[in-house]
């Protein structure tokens, strides 16, 4: 896979929620993050369509001829200021990273962000997906020295925040 005109950038549907939380969870092995306190555990990662129905949430779904590449979103998350939200789920299948399928789907949720009203955006990840925190730097995410908000996922050492 080398283009990005073949692909399709559609919001969250309820049949995608099975190959989601596939794509999710075998991610996070392949990198060696499958760790407690992560989405490997948690429970939504089984039902991300119904999770997204949050006000001001969004999700989008990355497809090429039926078949789901990956996805990334935007949520809420509990405990984060009102004008923040947390960047969410973005995992991609093996063959659909290196052609900026991860840089399209940034763009489309920060687009989401700033439509939604948000002025900040926040993640939390691992330093075990170094690839994918060289492309937030390149974002302008700037690292933290504490967590915010309450995701729950205690297994995630590194946050970062995005002013828009």
């Amino acid at each position: 896979m080398n283009s990005l005109s073949e692909i399709t950038i559609r919001p969250i549907q309820p049949a995608d929620n099975a190959d989601l939380a596939l794509i999710v969870r075998n991610t996070l092995a392949e990198f060696g993050a499958a760790n407690p306190g992560t989405v490997y555990f948690d429970p939504t990662t089984d039902a991300l369509f119904e999770l997204f129905q949050a006000k001001n949430a969004a999700y989008f779904i990355a497809e090429k001829d039926g078949k789901i590449l990956g996805g990334g979103g935007i949520y809420p998350t509990e405990g984060l200021p009102s004008d923040t939200c947390e960047l969410v789920k973005m995992y991609l299948l093996p063959e659909a990273r290196g052609i900026g399928l991860g840089r399209t789907l940034i763009e489309k949720c920060l687009e989401t962000a700033k439509i939604n009203g948000f002025r900040q955006v926040y993640l939390e990840t691992l330093d075990e997906l170094h690839l994918a925190l060289k492309i937030y730097a390149k974002f302008g995410f700037e690292y933290l020295s504490a967590p915010l908000g309450d995701s729950k996922h205690f297994g995630c050492g590194l946050w970062m925040l995005k002013k828009l």
